[in-house]
């Protein structure tokens, strides 16, 4: 068992959480990290035992495009700050993992200015990935080359390349050594080059033991990427997805169905896959927001914290604050805080006061952590499941409806439960427990608990359901040449389930439509495919997101 096995993540965006401005101006340093020295407090008063923060270092604008491996953005402070920053999160016992950004660099970044100075006589053409000299990009540097996401402003780094390997690895010694660091988040691992990450794995366990690699993936089956040869965790996408929309749709059979799939994939064990859940990022919609009906910010966090897997809370959304993804701009998604003006969050705000509860309740309950994973009953609109370890046994139940559901079942043998959020005991009679699941409330109903509880069914029957009073209400914009662009596709590809798929064209060579048809085709063999999953494969009209996803399947 390894740290990261119960850890409970707290995520910070801090370029955003700072108010740090936009550009980088490569002035003197501007200590805001040390502004963060109170939030540890925060964070440890949340029950949260790990730290992910990122981007942290020199880079031009919103911090992946990086600059300088080793040198704090200007816009943070120096390496000082940071070296007292994570040295104090330790102390109070709270592990710190860095964002890794390593498929691309930002067009300041040493190798790449000789590359546009030294041109073919550059010792760093190999750097970056297909160089061409005879092209050119709107930067006018006469050449071209590879990029991320369509956008020259990140230039793809040459992961094949042992100068560069050695280059990364060469920084993330340096990270270890100057900061003492936990561990990598690595940005875009979806598009890693797979020898690279092993040798990244390689390193991780020479640096520091239990040294954390956890990869951001989008789609894909995550064996690929979560194996002993690779990372040790990846983003879970698919279970962010689930928790909101089966909360919103009133069907909890899509989240059952993806924690199967889930399980199934990790050989079902429940340490074969040890993913990194979550209901919200600083590249999605905060969860408050997202969710139809307010109150279901109760079983939605109940399942973040319970489902196997290890949690993490996204700044800011402890507090219940909204965030709306925009159509050219993610700063709504990483707003600057004060820690001052939530100063009585954890007595007067519901959301982190149960954020808070469950976080004390996963740290002192291993079977949350370690435990078996077993459906017990399933209906759109009610979930129960276990989670055993040792001689313990956890019931976790969710309502989404608008009426409480009443519940029989085993005891298991044991006398007693406690209700972790409310504190309720139940008394097995005839080797069974009989309680109620509230409208859209839970509980974790813990054998022979002897937890120091209070009641939080009561501070959220004060939530209000949202009303129009509290909708944001979008403008309609004109549409961009882009926006009109995906309409097309989108009206192109309205049954991407009809195409005919040429297995023996290279998935580079195919349009939008074939490339939807072949993920479609793909999900097939895995299982039934619902109309669900195919309007997610709809939706997505970006060709190298469906290269990306396809070539995920084995």
């Amino acid at each position: 068992m390894s740290w990261y096995d119960n850890a409970v993540f707290y995520h910070i965006y801090p370029l955003g959480l700072l108010g740090a401005p936009k550009q980088n101006t490569y002035e003197e340093p501007v200590p805001r990290l040390r502004k963060l020295f109170p939030w540890i407090d925060h964070i440890r008063s949340l029950n949260c035992n790990a730290l992910y923060i990122g981007p942290l270092f020199e880079s031009v604008g919103h911090g992946y495009e990086t600059t300088d491996y080793k040198k704090l953005d200007s816009r943070l402070g120096t390496n000082e700050d940071l070296k007292e920053f994570v040295s104090l999160c330790h102390k109070a016992g709270i592990r710190v993992i860095f964002d890794g950004v390593f498929n691309h660099t930002g067009r300041d970044f040493f190798a790449f200015r000789d590359l546009k100075e030294r041109r073919e006589a550059s010792p760093y053409t190999d750097w970056f990935c297909n160089v061409n000299f005879w092209g050119n990009n709107e930067y006018n540097d006469g050449f071209s080359y590879d990029n991320w996401g369509g956008y020259n402003l990140l230039v793809k780094l040459n992961q094949r390349n042992p100068a560069v390997q050695d280059y990364i690895c060469d920084v993330i010694r340096f990270w270890v050594r100057e900061f003492d660091i936990d561990g990598i988040r690595l940005d875009a691992a979806d598009v890693l080059d797979f020898q690279f990450m092993r040798c990244l794995r390689a390193l991780a366990d020479q640096v520091k033991p239990e040294f954390w690699l956890m990869g951001e993936v989008i789609h894909g089956e995550y064996s690929r990427w979560v194996n002993e040869g690779t990372l040790h965790s990846v983003t879970n996408y698919h279970l962010h997805k689930a928790l909101y929309s089966g909360h919103n749709d009133h069907n909890y059979f899509e989240i059952a169905h993806t924690v199967k799939r889930l399980n199934d994939m990790g050989g079902g064990r429940p340490d074969g896959l040890k993913l990194y859940n979550f209901v919200d990022n600083h590249d999605v919609e905060r969860i408050y927001t997202k969710l139809n009906r307010k109150k279901h910010f109760l079983p939605v966090h109940i399942l973040l914290y319970t489902l196997p897997g290890i949690p993490s809370i996204y700044y800011g959304s402890e507090f219940g604050i909204e965030g709306r993804k925009e159509r050219y701009s993610d700063d709504s998604l990483r707003p600057a805080l004060s820690l001052e003006d939530y100063a009585d969050a954890f007595t007067d705000n519901p959301c982190t006061a149960l954020v808070s509860a469950l976080g004390k309740i996963r740290q002192e309950v291993p079977a949350l952590s370690y435990g078996d994973y077993q459906e017990i009953q399933l209906t759109t609109t009610h979930y129960v499941f276990a989670r055993k370890w040792q001689d313990k046994c956890v019931y976790i139940s969710v309502n989404n409806g608008d009426h409480d559901v009443e519940v029989t079942i085993s005891s298991e043998g044991h006398n007693t439960f406690q209700g972790g959020l409310s504190g309720q005991i139940l008394e097995a009679q005839d080797g069974m427990i009989h309680f109620v699941i509230p409208a859209d409330g839970g509980e974790i109903w813990i054998s022979d608990g002897d937890l120091e509880t209070e009641d939080m069914m009561e501070k959220f029957d004060s939530m209000d359901s949202p009303s129009s009073s509290n909708e944001m209400i979008v403008q309609d914009e004109p549409k961009s040449e882009a926006d009109q662009k995906i309409e097309k596709n989108q009206k192109k590809v309205s049954d991407a389930d009809s195409v005919d798929v040429n297995w023996n064209k290279p998935y580079e060579e195919m349009e939008v439509p074939e490339l939807q048809a072949a993920v479609l085709a793909k999900l097939g063999q895995n299982g039934p495919v619902t109309d669900q999953m195919k309007r997610q494969v709809r939706e997505n009209v970006y060709k190298d997101s469906l290269i990306n996803w396809v070539k995920s399947f084995r």
